[in-house]
């Protein structure tokens, strides 16, 4: 399989680092292209330097570089991620401002019918980040917001991390063992015991931790 990887600027180098690296171990191809201040990121809140992240991908291009292969319908591609992918490349790719690789790709995505996974880094959002979102999902891209799901019991970020990276590799169609995922059997379902009698005046939310 072959997909293309962008990562923008927007806080969360660590999920676009691992998600490439996850893919490699994969022995899935990538094409990365790091925009200008993913680059600058990925040097504040990692201990990768560019050139090692460049290395994880089967080939990497410039932001610049429109004439690259992934900038044409023709190149085949099983599809691109975004990840993460700020607010300002997601409004870019609404209205098909292909002004750079990044852009160009996920247009190209969308064109060609290919799967395009945007994980959306912003919060709280606004009404036209909202409607970004809204008219890309509507065109075809899951809008995958970097969510933690707590039935893990993460304990460390690494661990949050690969839960996110192993949700984002599920919206590709790749089988993978990156995550725990939830089994219903394993865990504790409320009975009727645990609720409150409907005659009661007791209107208080109880919240009940469960013992390590």
């Amino acid at each position: 399989m072959r997909f293309v990887v962008g990562m923008t600027g927007a806080t969360g180098a660590a999920m676009g680092i691992r998600l490439l690296e996850a893919l490699a171990q994969l022995g899935v191809e990538t094409h990365l292209v790091l925009s200008e201040w993913a680059r600058a990121t990925i040097k504040i809140e990692t201990d990768f330097s560019v050139a090692d992240v460049r290395a994880m991908a089967t080939r990497s291009y410039s932001a610049r570089d429109l004439a690259a292969s992934i900038s044409s319908g023709s190149f085949r591609t099983d599809g691109m991620v975004v990840c993460p992918c700020s607010m300002k490349t997601l409004s870019a790719i609404r209205i098909g401002l292909s002004d750079n690789l990044i852009t160009r790709a996920a247009d190209v995505a969308l064109k060609e019918r290919r799967r395009l996974v945007l994980v959306t880094r912003e919060a709280p959002l606004s009404e036209i980040h909202l409607e970004n979102m809204h008219h890309l999902a509507r065109a075809g891209a899951v809008i995958f917001p970097p969510t933690v799901a707590y039935y893990a019991r993460p304990s460390t970020v690494d661990e949050v991390t690969d839960y996110v990276v192993g949700r984002i590799i599920d919206q590709l169609g790749i089988e993978h063992s990156l995550i725990n995922r939830w089994k219903g059997d394993q865990q504790s379902i409320p009975t009727s015991d645990d609720q409150p009698s409907p005659d009661s005046d007791d209107s208080r939310l109880t919240v009940v931790r469960r013992s390590p």
